[in-house]
């Protein structure tokens, strides 16, 4: 995955999550950074068979007009698309260099991959989600996240606040960023070392992306095994994936568990297709699926009102939560997804049994253009569809 032939310019440590690099850097983000592979197993992976061909020539109603699907895809920088009815694929689309074998990173939306290996590992008693944080990882005891329980993390519900100057070091820190003199020299020395000011946890949502690299120190300290070989045995080949995954890792070894796993969209689809099916794969459980119903069912829909993403995110759904990394959207039906900076998404559609699989690279961190299209594109495909 290093082929230099393919970089239209030079993607760096310093620039790659900055347009025109990161169309390349997207999907070679293991040139860029180490990283942990996640290999699938030896069986054959969960089949994805093709179905009806479906959704060409669909038109999206917008507030400036139509626009077809095809032009929506191109505003909003779409790398790659999956589309998934039944469980088999009724659309497919790749661009910018992506194809179906081709990994993509998902920046955040890891979290919902991360928070539902938590889940499974709780669910099989490997680790106490309701217990204080400081119970695996006593370096943290004495920091902001002092009293904060896994379940915490895994919520978006600490107390813990970064201000400006501790964010330039978390991102030094995680090995995304060139590290100044002055950085931490990995993240548990970060996580460890974060004394700010912090209000109570347990309170309104507020999106913390330590929260969830601190959740994979926990995973490791509590099963005594690396996050990439927790997903490898958990999730990635018990799920049927047909190709390696791999996250990224700050200086220090330590998994980027807010954002660093890359995989192909087929397999991010995959994934969603296991949620459908209750978590059950050709007659085994690779899922608990009393995970998937706490999901589901699971946070505090006050909590999510309260906090800072309640109002802004009003134009999707006024009923929303967030549990465990995944956004569920309480409309009829209801809808769970995983979000990433720049365009990456999997949408869930439990009950007309539609995912869709979104790779993207748009140049802002938030386009607020792209994002609400990509929402009436999930909606008016789900409505084609069911």
């Amino acid at each position: 995955m290093t082929d230099t032939a393919l970089r239209p310019e030079q993607a760096t440590l310093s620039n790659w999550r900055e347009a025109p690099f990161n169309q390349w850097a997207f999907q070679h983000a293991d040139a860029i950074m180490p990283v942990a592979p996640i290999a699938p197993g030896a069986g054959k992976p969960l089949p994805l068979p093709p179905g009806v061909p479906a959704l060409a020539d669909l038109v999206l109603q917008t507030s400036q007009g139509p626009i077809s699907l095809s032009d929506a895809l191109v505003a909003t920088a779409t790398d790659a698309v999956v589309v998934l009815k039944d469980g088999a694929v009724v659309f497919e689309h790749y661009a910018h260099g992506m194809t179906a074998e081709a990994p993509h990173i998902l920046m955040s939306s890891t979290k919902a991959v991360i928070g539902l290996l938590a889940d499974i590992l709780g669910a099989r008693n490997l680790l106490d989600l309701e217990t204080e944080v400081a119970r695996y990882v006593p370096e943290v005891a004495d920091t902001a996240y002092a009293g904060a329980t896994v379940r915490n993390l895994l919520d978006m519900r600490t107390g813990v606040m970064l201000d400006e100057t501790e964010s330039i070091h978390y991102a030094g820190a995680g090995g995304w960023d060139p590290p100044a003199p002055d950085d931490p020299p990995g993240l548990h020395a970060f996580l460890a070392g974060l004394k700010a000011a912090h209000r109570p946890h347990g309170g309104p949502f507020s999106y913390i992306s330590p929260n969830t690299d601190l959740l994979g120190w926990v995973m490791e300290r509590a099963t005594g095994m690396s996050v990439a070989d927790l997903l490898g045995t958990h999730l990635w080949r018990p799920m049927g994936a047909e190709h390696s995954a791999f996250i990224t890792l700050a200086p220090d070894g330590a998994p980027r568990c807010t954002g660093g796993l890359s995989a192909t969209a087929r397999d991010f689809a995959r994934l969603g297709q296991l949620i459908v099916d209750d978590g059950v794969r050709d007659g085994v459980e690779a899922i608990p699926s009393a995970v998937i119903e706490d999901i589901a069912a699971g946070g505090d829909p006050e909590a999510w009102a309260k906090g800072e993403w309640g109002q802004a995110f009003s134009f999707i759904s006024p009923r929303m939560r967030y549990r465990s990394g995944w956004y569920m959207v309480d409309d009829s039906p209801q809808v769970m997804f995983a979000m990433g900076i720049h365009g990456q998404n999997l949408f869930v559609d439990r009950a007309n049994r539609i995912v869709i699989a979104k790779f993207s690279s748009q140049a802002q961190r938030i386009d607020y253009r792209a994002l609400p299209l990509t929402h009436l594109m999930e909606k008016q495909i789900r409505l084609t569809l069911a």
